[in-house]
């Protein structure tokens, strides 16, 4: 334990006061993913989709990632592995050319769905918390039961292409509908056309997202001492702090005076 706190925390063993249990997360499993997610559907609001049907073209500007619904169940197979099973849920700003007039902003949702297997360890115990939980018996909730925690990271899409498809024969129409949580139909301001004989509008999305499974331990870990916060508090965000002293502290932000790329968007607007 000291070698491995002198290599980490540069602290002397006669340091160590004690040694703490600690309850927190282990990491059993990860992974990391690149995904190119070709000509992935635009869901658009009614009134962009009735601006598509009458437009000479549009263009994708930017995706924002709104949400990640994440799934865990065990492998039937190898009960120590679990199916991480991620939708991704973005919201796609695009511009459509009407005429000769300024381009108009269109609003839709697009939807991917991925699949990971990783190792989550096997656990038999059933695991039951003191929290007092409304719907639940009073002091007693079950806080899960023996399958491990998904966690997912991921960045804000690429947008690396996009297009407008008219719509393919009759016979080649979506027979099932996607189903869109109330949570997500609600970041729009209009109904998305879900279904539909107009155009359709496809993007072309690059990802990077990292894929990992916790599980709850019991630590032990070396104390130094405990920890004592050193800012005090005020009830104003500049208080007692010279306002020259704090700007002093203010790294230059150089990135922020390098040209950008062409197709770049850092400030996707949102519906008004």
């Amino acid at each position: 334990m000291s070698e491995n706190c002198q290599g980490m925390l540069q602290c002397r063993p006669e340091d160590l006061r004690t040694a703490l249990s600690i309850h927190t997360r282990k990491i059993t499993d990860s992974c990391r993913d690149k995904d190119c997610i070709e000509d992935l559907r635009v869901y658009l609001t009614a009134g962009s989709q009735a601006v598509l049907d009458t437009a000479a073209g549009a263009k994708v500007r930017c995706a924002e990632l709104l949400y990640t619904y994440i799934d865990v169940e065990p492998v039937a197979f190898d009960r120590n592995h679990y199916c991480i099973d991620a939708t991704f849920y973005y919201r796609i700003l695009a511009d459509a050319t009407v005429g000769t007039c300024r381009p108009a902003a269109l609003y839709g949702l697009a939807v991917f769905s991925k699949r990971a297997v990783l190792c989550g360890e096997d656990s038999r115990a059933r695991i039951f918390t003191s929290d007092t939980r409304i719907g639940c018996p009073d002091g007693l909730s079950l806080y899960s039961a023996n399958r491990p925690t998904a966690v997912v990271e991921v960045l804000d899409p690429m947008v690396l292409s996009s297009r407008v498809r008219e719509m393919p024969d009759r016979t080649c129409h979506d027979t099932t509908p996607l189903q869109i949580p109330d949570y997500i139909s609600a970041a729009f301001d209009e109904p998305l056309v879900l279904t539909g004989d107009g155009r359709r509008l496809y993007v072309t999305l690059g990802q990077f997202s990292i894929i990992r499974l916790e599980r709850d331990a019991q630590l032990v870990v070396p104390v130094l001492d405990y920890s004592i916060p050193t800012k005090q508090c005020c009830d104003s965000p500049g208080c007692s702090e010279d306002p020259c002293e704090m700007f002093s502290r203010i790294p230059f932000p150089a990135a922020q005076f390098s040209p950008k790329g062409c197709d770049t968007c850092e400030d996707c607007p949102v519906d008004s």
